[in-house]
C-alpha cells in the first residue's frame, strides 16, 4: 500500500470527529448577552453620574434599574426556554432594540433632563441593530420613538407649563428626528455591504469544508487526515504529549462490491463511517485514507483508552443492523499503535498498518495492538558508522 503524504498545505484538524453543522447557539447567545449588557451599563453609568451631579433624583435612577431587571429577565426567559429558536434573529434584535427605547423615554418621562442622553443612545441602540434587522423595520420603530417622544414633550408641556422646557424638548425630538432617519439611511449601504461579505464569508467557509470531506462518505478525506496526522506528529514531539493511530479495514469489501454491486458497497462505506464517527470521542479525527481503508488519530491519548475506542467501534460495526444480505458480513480488522518520539510519519503509520494487516491474518474482526518500542539511536546507521 502506498503512503502518499504530499500535501503542502498545512491543515488544522478539527477537534470534533464530527463537524456539529450549524451555529454555536450556546456561545452566540453568551456574545449577545455581553454586548447588550456593556451598552446597558454605559446608559446606567451615565445616569449614574447624573445623579452624583444632583440634576437627577436617585428615585429615576432606582427605576431605571428596576426597567433594566426586568427586561433582562424577559430576554433571560426567551433564552432559557429556548423560545428564542422560534424566533428570526432580526426579531429578536428588534425587540431588544425597542425595549431599550421605551426604557430611555421612560427615563427621559420621569427626568426630563435626561432628553441630553436620548439621543446619542438611541443611536447607539440603532447600531446595535443595524447589521441584523432591516432598514424599514429600523425607519419603522424611530417613527414610533419620535411619536412617542413627542408625546413625552406634550406631557411636560401640560405637567410644568413653561416655555423653556418646551422648546428645549422641541428642540431635541427636531434634532432626533432628522438625524436618526438620515444615519439608519446611510447606514443602509454599510448593512448590504455588510451582509455580501457575510454570505461571501459563508461560501468560502462551505468551499473549504468541502475540501476537507470526503465526497461520499462525509468524513475527512486523505488530503486532510494526512495533514492532521503530521501535525498532531509535531506537537507531540514538540509537547511530548502522547498520540495513538488505528488503521481500520473492512473486511472482504471487495467480495461485498462483487457479490452485491457498487451501489451496495457505498452503502456499506456511508454506513460504516457514520458508525465510526458516532463512536469516537471529542477529540478524535477520523478520515477515510482510500477505498475501504480509514484511519482515526487520538490526541493526547494513550494506548488503552484508544484501544477501548476501537475496540468499542468494531463491536458497533458487527453488530449493526445491516440490512438485507448485509446482516453478519460486515466487520471491521483494526490496528492501533502508540506514536514513538522521533520517528517519521511513514515509520508511525506503518506500524499501525501492519497491526492492521496482522488483525487480518488472525482472522479478521479484531483490533491488533503494535506495542511502540522505544527508538535507540545508538542501532541507528550512522551512529553505528561513527562508532
Amino acid at each position: 500500500m502506498e503512503f502518499d503524504d504530499s500535501s503542502s498545505v498545512a491543515v488544522r484538524p478539527a477537534r470534533r470527529a464530527m463537524d456539529g453543522m450549524g451555529p454555536q447557539g450556546g456561545q452566540s447567545a453568551v456574545r449577545q448577552w455581553l454586548h447588550a449588557g456593556g451598552l446597558i451599563s454605559l446608559y446606567v453609568l451615565a445616569l449614574a453620574g447624573f445623579a452624583a451631579l444632583g440634576v437627577v433624583e436617585l428615585p429615576v435612577l432606582a427605576a431605571l434599574c428596576a426597567l433594566v431587571a426586568v427586561g433582562c429577565g424577559v430576554f433571560w426567559v426567551v433564552f432559557s426556554t429556548g423560545l428564542y429558536k422560534k424566533v428570526r434573529h432580526r426579531h429578536l434584535k428588534l425587540a431588544m432594540v425597542a425595549t431599550a427605547m421605551a426604557a430611555m423615554l421612560g427615563v427621559a418621562y420621569l427626568a426630563p433632563v435626561t432628553q441630553i442622553l436620548l439621543a446619542p443612545f438611541a443611536f447607539v441602540a440603532v447600531a446595535y441593530g443595524i447589521f441584523t434587522v432591516p432598514r424599514t423595520a429600523l425607519l419603522a420603530l424611530t417613527g414610533g420613538l419620535l411619536a412617542l417622544y413627542a408625546g413625552v414633550v406634550g406631557l411636560h408641556a401640560v405637567q410644568q407649563p413653561g416655555s423653556a422646557l418646551l422648546r428645549l424638548g422641541m428642540l431635541h425630538w427636531l434634532s432626533l428626528a432628522l438625524s436618526l432617519p438620515a444615519f439608519i439611511v446611510l447606514m443602509g449601504r454599510v448593512q448590504r455591504l455588510y451582509r455580501s461579505l457575510y454570505h461571501a464569508s459563508r461560501k468560502i467557509k462551505n468551499i473549504q469544508e468541502d475540501a476537507q470531506r470526503d465526497p461520499l462518505l462525509g468524513c475527512f478525506n486523505r488530503r486532510y487526515i494526512l495533514a492532521a496526522l503530521e501535525e498532531q506528529k509535531q506537537l507531540a514531539d514538540e509537547s511530548g504529549i502522547p498520540l495513538c493511530l488505528a488503521v481500520l479495514d473492512l473486511d472482504h469489501f471487495k467480495r461485498i462490491n462483487d457479490e452485491l454491486g457498487h451501489l451496495e458497497g457505498d452503502e456499506v462505506l456511508r454506513g460504516f463511517a457514520r458508525i465510526a464517527q458516532q463512536g469516537v470521542r471529542g477529540g478524535d479525527v477520523f478520515g477515510r485514507y482510500g477505498g475501504e481503508e480509514f484511519l482515526l488519530i487520538f490526541p493526547a491519548t494513550t494506548l488503552l483508552p484508544a484501544l477501548n475506542t476501537c475496540e468499542r467501534i468494531r463491536a458497533q460495526v458487527e453488530n449493526h443492523a445491516w440490512s438485507g444480505l448485509l446482516k453478519g458480513r460486515v466487520t471491521v480488522s483494526v490496528g492501533v499503535t502508540q506514536y514513538v518520539m522521533g520517528e517519521s510519519v511513514l515509520e508511525f503509520f506503518s506500524r499501525a498498518d501492519t497491526a492492521m494487516y496482522l488483525a487480518k491474518e488472525g482472522g479478521r474482526n479484531q483490533v491488533v495492538v503494535e506495542e511502540p518500542v522505544a527508538r535507540d539511536d545508538s542501532l541507528l546507521p550512522e551512529a553505528a558508522g561513527a562508532a
